[in-house]
């Protein structure tokens, strides 16, 4: 019963234009005999596509791409080198703008080139558009999820914004965007969502949706009054399982696994909004640019910014392998080296686990760190295979077991597991001490980041430390008719908290102000309700993962369905304010 397509019903059909004849019309009609439009375009849309829909669309139209008005890629790699440095994976974080890419003299001269002339309309289109025309009579924004992104980049359909690089790498594409493209872009666009006269996506190539801003706006205002699930996407690795095709409907698409599943990242997935049988695909982090208050509560916007703080994802290596040895920055660290202001402690949540499953977690007792250094840089240099379990704990793992993981512990799931991963955000930061001596997907051997992973393992988190600190710390709280409440961490080191919930009947829950992400983790389908009619029933299924704002304030979660009776289950995640 997983919902791949989860979808927040937001308007009717006649609020959703769907082909570029549709949005062509209707900007001709406000627009009248001339005019300028500017559209506004996320690094990755392809301005091809929009330039000739909008030709046919609206003939006679002048068009400007700003790409054409950017500085010369060798002067933008020379402004963002010192920020991305030579390591593969990581850069810095920085405070780039979208100006900082375009070319003074040839900005200030299509701005002056793009004013109104009577009779004709004009049309700027790219990655500063809004730049170019600062007032224009149209302001569109072509939007387009991260995902659909890496898809592109992935395709060598993209390269990175003023780059020649298309056929550089996707994971060098997917890096600078990380650290520059989206970052910059993210700056602009926060700038202008309260401006924009249409929303448009441009996810699926050839068919463009439009919504005009006040439907846009309306929509994200609506979305932090209820719960609400955003768009998962799974993603095949080299140790990847095959649990997921099963129970979440996955359709055989090719891939050699399913990895992971990001179930909900704010920062990387999508929302749909309903109109009608119509669908508009946007990304989360527009809900998160536009209402982070509402969404995460003011103490968590305080502490976090417009940041969503907590990750949910599955990692699946039922049939597949152990993941990457690794180990996590420490807060100061991460600080110091990477410019992000809180760092990716974490948790493994057993959702399923076969006889044989594992999690490696925390050093043994009495190990020479000495020696386990030189191994873990003799196994990167040669053939040498890493002998993990000299150093490292392999504790057995069982459905409902939670392993906590505060950065700087050594860990990684073994094969045969189900794991729902519960996390701070900044995921890409994770330091691989050992690969198993595999390659990736592409042929190529992954990163491995042994100076900085040495720097942070904290080598006091020994096994006796790992067995009470950071394994089933389970603490009952609470308990009612037909419910019953326990802390199950995570660490005091970590500044996430998590309870799970054991039910037949319904559970009050209230958000006090706080985010509640929340996956049911056993039984078939519950709903989740508000006291007083505030937010329409919504109903959520095995492993679905489920975001209440912190506006919501109290709801309810029961049973439903033809198993309603028997103990169902939620994990929940909030932080620690």
């Amino acid at each position: 019963m997983y919902d791949r397509f989860p979808c927040v019903e937001s308007g009717s059909a006649t609020e959703c234009l769907s082909s570029w004849p549709a949005i062509g019309a209707e900007w001709r009609e406000r627009t009248g005999a001339g005019g300028l439009i500017a559209v506004e375009c996320y690094p990755g849309v392809h301005l091809e596509e929009i330039r000739m829909g909008l030709r046919q669309a609206i003939p006679g139209a002048n068009f400007l791409c700003t790409d054409s008005l950017f500085r010369p890629s060798q002067e933008i790699e020379a402004l963002l080198n010192p920020l991305l440095g030579d390591d593969p994976v990581f850069g810095e974080m920085n405070s780039i703008e979208i100006a900082d890419f375009f070319d003074r003299s040839k900005l200030t001269d299509a701005q002056t080139r793009c004013s109104t002339r009577p009779g004709e309309v004009t049309i700027v289109i790219g990655t500063g558009a809004s730049l170019v025309c600062p007032n224009p009579s149209i302001l569109a924004y072509a939007d387009l999820a991260r995902w659909e992104i890496q898809m592109r980049q992935r395709r060598n359909e993209i390269g990175n914004l003023g780059a020649g690089n298309l056929e550089e790498q996707p994971s060098l594409k997917y890096k600078r965007a990380f650290f520059v493209d989206w970052r910059s872009a993210d700056r602009l666009k926060v700038r202008l969502l309260d401006r924009i006269d249409f929303l448009l996506d441009t996810n699926a190539p050839q068919r463009p949706k439009a919504i005009s801003g006040e439907t846009f706006r309306r929509s994200l205002r609506n979305l932090v009054d209820r719960p609400f699930r955003v768009v998962p996407f799974f993603d095949p690795g080299p140790w990847g399982g095959h649990w997921m095709e099963r129970v979440c409907n996955l359709p055989d698409d090719g891939s050699p696994n399913h990895a992971w599943c990001f179930d909900c990242v704010p920062e990387e997935n999508s929302l749909l909004l309903g109109f009608g049988d119509g669908r508009v695909e946007i990304p989360a982090l527009d809900l998160v640019l536009a209402h982070p208050k509402e969404l995460l509560g003011q103490r968590v916007y305080e502490r976090f910014g417009a940041e969503f703080p907590i990750r949910f994802d599955f990692l699946d290596t039922v049939g597949g392998g152990n993941l990457s040895l690794q180990v996590h920055p420490l807060t100061s660290y991460i600080r110091e080296h990477f410019g992000m202001n809180y760092t990716q402690d974490e948790s493994y949540y057993l959702l399923d686990a076969e006889e044989d499953a594992s999690v490696y977690l925390g050093l043994k007792d009495g190990i020479d760190r000495v020696a386990m250094l030189d191994d873990l840089y003799r196994a990167q240099e040669s053939c040498f295979q890493f002998p993990a379990e000299k150093y490292v704990n392999r504790f057995p793992a069982r459905k409902h077991d939670h392993f906590l993981i505060p950065a700087g512990t050594v860990h990684c799931s073994g094969k045969d597991s189900m794991v729902l991963e519960i996390s701070a955000t900044p995921y890409i930061f994770t330091f691989k001490l050992w690969d198993w001596g595999r390659l990736g997907l592409d042929g190529r051997p992954r990163p491995i980041h042994l100076q900085h992973g040495a720097a942070n393992i904290q080598w006091d988190r020994t096994t006796e430390w790992v067995r009470r600190s950071l394994i089933d710390r389970i603490e009952p709280l609470a308990c009612g008719d037909g419910w019953r409440e326990e802390r199950t961490g995570l660490h005091e080191l970590e500044f996430i908290e998590t309870r799970r919930h054991w039910f037949t009947g319904t559970v009050p829950h209230d958000t006090e102000g706080s985010v509640h992400v929340l996956n049911l983790v056993e039984g078939e389908e519950v709903v989740v309700e508000s006291p007083s009619g505030a937010f329409a029933p919504f109903p959520v299924h095995y492993v679905e993962t489920f975001i209440v704002p912190a506006s919501v304030g109290r709801y309810t979660v029961r049973p439903i369905g033809a198993n309603a009776s028997r103990e169902h289950g939620t994990i929940q995640a909030r932080v620690r304010i």
